[in-house]
């Protein structure tokens, strides 16, 4: 079976991250995704290190773990955006392709002749996506952008962490790059969305994408609970804002995560800790009421779970369909045997290590394939190969 995207051609000019993510999602889904890189030097996550993929003889490569992470599936090709020839090579790319992927600071590609209007003269049809900090308009248009920065600025760190005075109190990044990587989701929606639309219409679309933008969008709850009452959310650590109990509690060897979900799921939490009068209390029968009465609750709940080890009420929560978890480390999550079983992680073949391990796409289609065929691409591995087939001469 062949991809969703099977056909699309993406010219992915993109570097660091939510770029990247977006050109990997498509990639992933078999889109022909083409990575424009500087010569020499390539991608900014190429020397994100360490850690390094080692190669067959255990030494370390140039391939950084962090360029390995997001761009699997596309092919690199070196040229000087900088330089007439690199340009021509572009605007000869963005001829034949669906889709531009870019994250440059407003107004650079326009001083190549790459911005959307010239790229669009030569395609019509060209769908194009400029990913910025802060977008094309307003007044931080021309500022640059990282992730923890817009974190900060975006609300996100401000109801993430423990609460100000406990040990470990104050604001907390989230533990991966979760603004360049949810901006690089947006824009794969984007961008299929406009592709559908080209379906229709014929018109190609100019997408005006801003990590800000993203992160004040997936502020999701906490925004609404601000917007509906003007009172600002505040960190909780590990507690649920609107639904109790949802938390982590410490057993007798190690945490446990438990999200009870609503007011049946509670009585049954309730009668595995031996305590079932707490589902017809008054102050815990509600959601509602377990929210205003949670610090009451949770020294109740804490008493208990001490007794037992994870694994004990692990077994016995799922059994009573309570849901909850172990606080796995990164590895444990990843050779989890449902993970496993499910196939998380794949290898594939690279010129260098022997095969680099992925973790999979989290796509199953029953009627196309999701596959990953093609290593992180070396620098400027594939650059003779897309010239020819695109009839470009390298000069």
């Amino acid at each position: 079976m062949s991809g969703p995207l099977e056909g699309v051609r993406v010219l992915d000019l993109s570097r660091i991250m939510a770029g990247p993510w977006a050109g990997q999602q498509l990639a992933d889904l078999g889109a022909n995704v083409i990575k424009v890189e500087r010569p020499l030097v390539g991608d900014d996550t190429r020397s994100w290190g360490p850690p390094y993929l080692a190669d067959q003889e255990g030494r370390p490569t140039a391939e950084s773990a962090y360029y390995l992470s997001v761009n699997r599936g596309k092919r690199s090709v070196a040229v000087d955006l900088a330089s007439p020839q690199g340009q021509r090579v572009v605007r000869a790319l963005a001829a034949h392709s669906d889709i531009v992927l870019e994250n440059f600071k407003v107004g650079t590609l326009a001083r190549y002749g790459l911005d959307y209007e010239a790229l669009a003269a030569v395609n019509p049809a060209l769908i194009y996506c400029s990913i910025t900090g802060f977008g094309q308009t307003g007044p931080r248009r021309d500022q640059a952008a990282y992730d923890f920065m817009i974190q900060a600025m975006g609300g996100i760190m401000s109801v993430t962490g423990p609460p100000d005075g406990i040990p470990g109190g104050g604001p907390q990044k989230v533990g991966v790059p979760i603004v360049d990587l949810m901006t690089g989701m947006y824009a794969a929606v984007a961008v299929l969305a406009a592709l559908e639309r080209r379906r229709r219409t014929g018109e190609g679309e100019y997408i005006d994408l801003a990590m800000l933008d993203v992160q004040l969008s997936f502020l999701a709850n906490q925004a609404m609970n601000y917007l509906v009452t003007g009172r600002e959310p505040v960190r909780r650590g590990n507690r649920h804002p609107n639904i109790q109990p949802q938390n982590v509690y410490r057993c007798a060897d190690g945490h446990l995560a438990v999200a009870v979900g609503n007011d049946g799921q509670f009585a049954k939490f309730a009668t595995v800790l031996g305590c079932p009068e707490w589902a017809s209390d008054e102050r815990f029968v509600t959601n509602a009421g377990r929210v205003v009465a949670i610090d009451e609750l949770e020294g109740l709940i804490a008493d208990v779970l001490l007794t037992r080890t994870v694994a004990e009420w692990v077994g016995a929560l799922e059994r009573a369909g309570v849901p909850c978890g172990p606080i796995n480390s990164v590895g444990a999550a990843l050779d989890d045997v449902h993970a496993r079983e499910r196939g998380s992680i794949v290898n594939v073949p690279h010129p260098l290590a022997g095969t680099v391990p992925q973790v999979r796409s989290p796509y199953v289609f029953r009627n196309a394939s999701v596959r990953i065929e093609r290593h992180p691409p070396l620098l400027g591995e594939h650059t003779a190969e897309v010239l020819a087939e695109f009839g470009i001469e390298e000069r």
